[in-house]
């Protein structure tokens, strides 16, 4: 026997022999009618190789398993025959559904793949086109969204009625608001179709004589009854400041206010001012030759000379700082006595001239005057005390002096109007007010690396020459956003409105430069913060101290809730009934969007905890959740009694904190985006701190607050947008805050009951507190008013009123001549000829970018002679 007969591995060799191949003995199948497989169809049946394998293994050996080499041999030759033609299987074929083969597969991918390149060079395209189109003016001529409700309103006119047209007061119809159960007004400005209508009477042959304000009855200016000394414009005493004129009565027609109230203030509403009784006093209305500002040759002028005659003032010369320095001088004995300053701040400073004279004051005194407010009640305990000591009836001291800080810039274009508007304010409300008031300028330097005014004094006094207009210089401290930074350090910054606005800018951080100014300024109690494009047709002192009275005389039980809510008197009724009213929602609530669910059963509030409709009154300082977030609060104010038991006592004659021309809203749960723009404080959870806020950052502070602010910054490196910041310190805090509803008045006939709710649809009807609140995503209904941030009711009535055109409606041929084929439906179709505007005393904001027609007077510079030989 050879070696490859003993070696049973030689069988595999396909050139050795062959062993025979017995196969199973069983019936043949017949062959099953299945597809038609391709070449490349990867299909195969793991499952069924494996069985037909063992099967095929243990029926094809005749030995059995007992025999090793003949199972191997056998197996490695079922093995390889196998390979070539599988026997059939046990199961029946399993069906598959049709597959598309690889080359269709990949022409499908490449058409996809094709079709989103062009679907992306085709959004590419249309844009392109789209831009094109905008820029050359070619709009795609779309369906304009539906527009707000009140814009469907009708416009008011008769707030354009003319002097010619006055009428008393008490006679007057207005226009707007009228009762329900009244007809609609029946003035031609809206006739009605086939009835003759009434027209207002025009009295074209005599106009309204005008008359002095200061002897307006009631007036609260101080007089030589107060025994004060009277404030000249000149050093010799010798130039008066001319005093406003006004007429009596409205021109017919003219609307009432719908929101606010002159009651209330005992402001006058009895009377109205043109243009020329107005500014006059100021220079405006006679050329610059004569002292004036070359304003007025335009429009209606009939009547307008007896005003001028005693209005005309040579103001080339005036130095307001210094005006305002000896206005104080003259009349220092009336007022609380001052701190000496071993470095007095940049700009004006009062106390500059009085180092030698002014009475002393002891450094405890200063310091409390800093920390704690003074109470009203002991000083006039005080006053009268030394009344009855002297022989004679002494006047009232120990006055509390407030400075009116009004904002600007170093950029700033000023021009005539701005120029009278700011000299009204300083005659107004210090010299009037024989050094009550002072008015500051704090202009911000925007680009403080080009000037370096905080490295060169120098610097800093030709940076003012340069941007300040020279009567106005004196008045003038500078800031910047870099000095704010270095004061104020460490603020984090959240970037509520993008990087470019810092919370140290002026957009966000204006608040801090209010700050530090009343910390260098110690001589005073109180601070307006005020603005540039704020306009007042009355008399700004006659304003202010009424508006100081009678936040002085509110009590603080129901405060916080009443600052929250507009005072419209033609829904709401008296104040009394107002005050009731915001105390029954706030202790019950009011059915709302937000709350309308909180009812029912298993509903869970912000907090988790079964929600209720009513809220609690605040009653002394709301603090903040975290008590590591409480700062200095030993000396904040506490509730004499309990809420339930105080008689609307607590408050009354107490000084006022805060003093706002607008609601003092919650801003939780609103749409207000600046409502998170506040840090500091502990927020872990979400739990923000207690907060409140007013639109408009004008507004009086007391030194107290503006303290409070300026440490909380500085040391606790806390701080919020700055028309919440105020509000906000005095809420935690527990100062007294007040809203002052002045009379605002609307631009279009909206209904009384709609436009309350509009107003006060927040929590439980106030105006904030809830998404329903009309401050955020429904502010676009503020804009017809004659009060709000970006309202454009006030600027239109304020243009018209000096005698400008506004959408072509208005100006000079509109005052002087009627068109009798107009219809007085509309502002655009009244008939004119009333003569020059009268409006009664109310507030506007904003007056942007005014600019009045200016007659240029011929320049006295002698004239070259001409040369022959040219």
């Amino acid at each position: 026997m050879g070696l490859a007969s003993l070696n049973p591995l030689r069988l595999r060799d396909p050139r050795g022999p062959k062993l025979p191949l017995y196969k199973e003995l069983r019936p043949a199948k017949p062959p099953s009618p299945t597809k038609e497989r391709y070449s490349d169809d990867d299909y195969s049946s793991e499952e069924s190789d494996d069985e037909e394998s063992d099967a095929s293994y243990s029926s094809s050996s005749p030995r059995g398993s007992r025999d090793s080499a003949g199972s191997s041999s056998s197996a490695a030759g079922l093995m390889l025959r196998k390979k070539q033609s599988p026997p059939p299987s046990r199961r029946p074929a399993r069906k598959y559904l049709y597959r598309l083969p690889n080359k269709v597969v990949r022409y499908l991918c490449i058409g996809m793949m094709m079709t989103i390149i062009i679907f992306i060079f085709s959004l590419v395209r249309a844009s392109q086109v789209e831009n094109k189109n905008i820029a050359e003016g070619k709009l795609s001529h779309k369906k304009p969204a539906a527009p707000p409700p009140w814009e469907s309103f009708e416009f008011l006119t008769r707030y354009y009625g003319g002097i010619k047209s006055i009428v008393p007061f008490s006679d007057n119809v207005p226009e707007y608001p009228r009762l329900q159960d009244e007809g609609p007004y029946n003035a031609s400005s809206k006739p009605q179709q086939g009835s003759n209508a009434k027209t207002p009477e025009v009295n074209s042959a005599k106009i309204p004589r005008s008359k002095l304000f200061t002897g307006y009855p009631g007036s609260v200016l101080p007089t030589s009854a107060d025994q004060v000394h009277e404030c000249f414009l000149d050093k010799e005493n010798t130039v008066r400041v001319p005093s406003l004129h006004y007429l009596e009565g409205r021109p017919h027609g003219f609307p009432d206010n719908i929101v606010g109230s002159y009651e209330l203030f005992s402001l006058p509403e009895d009377i109205c001012f043109d243009r020329f009784g107005r500014y006059a006093p100021y220079g405006y209305g006679y050329s610059s030759a004569s002292g004036g500002l070359g304003l007025g040759e335009h429009g209606d002028k009939d009547g307008s000379e007896e005003i001028l005659e005693s209005s005309k003032v040579d103001w080339s010369n005036i130095n307001w700082a210094d005006a305002q320095q000896r206005c104080y001088l003259a009349n220092a004995r009336r007022y609380k006595p001052m701190a000496a300053r071993g470095n007095p701040p940049h700009g004006f400073y009062i106390g500059d001239k009085f180092e030698e004279t002014k009475l002393d004051a002891q450094p405890d005194e200063i310091k409390a005057r800093d920390t704690t407010h003074v109470n009203p009640e002991q000083t006039k305990t005080a006053s009268a005390s030394e009344a009855s000591e002297s022989a004679a009836p002494e006047p009232e001291m120990n006055v509390a002096r407030t400075a009116i800080v009004v904002r600007c810039w170093d950029e700033y274009l000023w021009n005539e109007e701005t120029v009278i508007n700011l000299r009204a304010l300083i005659a107004e409300l210090s010299l009037a007010s024989a050094g009550r008031y002072d008015v500051h300028l704090l202009v911000q330097v925007r680009n403080d690396a080009k000037y370096p005014i905080w490295a060169d004094d120098e610097t800093y006094r030709s940076h003012i020459r340069e941007t300040i207009p020279t009567e106005f210089q004196g008045m003038a401290t500078l800031w910047s956003e870099t000095q704010m930074l270095a004061v104020y350090q460490g603020v984090h910054d959240l970037f509520t409105r993008g990087p470019d606005l810092p919370i140290h800018g002026s957009y966000r951080g204006l608040q801090m430069a209010m700050q530090h100014f009343a910390y260098n300024h110690p001589e005073y109690d109180f601070y307006w913060q005020w603005e540039m494009d704020i306009r007042y047709t009355g008399h700004y002192y006659d304003l202010l101290a009424r508006m100081e009275n009678w936040s002085k005389a509110q009590p603080r039980k129901g405060l916080w809730e009443r600052n929250a809510r507009f005072y419209m008197p033609y829904v709401h009724g008296s104040w009394e009934d107002f005050k009731q009213m915001a105390r029954v929602q706030s202790e019950h609530g009011t059915l709302n969007a937000d709350n309308v669910w909180d009812k029912v059963p298993g509903s869970k509030g912000k907090n988790g905890h079964t929600p209720s409709l009513g809220e609690e009154s605040v009653w002394g300082p709301k603090r903040p959740h975290d008590k590591n977030d409480w700062f200095e609060t030993e000396f904040d104010p506490v509730p004499p009694t309990a809420y339930e038991r105080d008689k609307y006592t607590w408050g009354v004659g107490e000084e006022a904190d805060l003093i706002t021309f607008s609601p003092i809203f919650d801003p939780e749960g609103t749409t207000w985006k600046l409502a998170d723009d506040i840090t500091g404080y502990n927020t872990t959870g979400g739990r923000a701190p207690p907060r409140r806020a007013q639109i408009i950052t004008a507004s009086r502070m007391s030194r107290r607050l503006l303290l409070q602010m300026h440490r909380e910054t500085a040391h606790k490196k806390r701080h919020a947008f700055p028309e919440m910041w105020p509000a906000t310190v005095a809420l935690q805090h527990g100062y007294k805050a007040v809203f002052a509803p002045h009379p605002l008045f609307v631009d279009r006939e909206w209904p009384t009951e709609y436009m309350a709710r509009v107003l006060n649809g927040g929590r439980n009807g106030a105006s904030g507190g809830s998404r329903a609140s009309v401050f955020g995503d429904r502010e676009h209904n503020m804009k017809g008013l004659t009060w709000f941030y970006n309202a454009g009711f006030s600027g239109n009535l304020y243009r018209r009123w000096l005698g400008l055109r506004v959408n072509n409606d208005g100006g000079e041929e509109f005052e002087t001549t009627p068109d009798m084929s107009k219809d007085n439906a509309s502002p655009g179709t009244m008939r004119g000829g009333e003569g020059r505007m009268c409006l009664p005393p109310m507030l506007l904001h904003p007056i942007k970018d005014v600019v009045l027609p200016v007659v240029q007077s011929v320049s006295d510079t002698a004239v070259p002679e001409s040369d022959p030989a040219a």
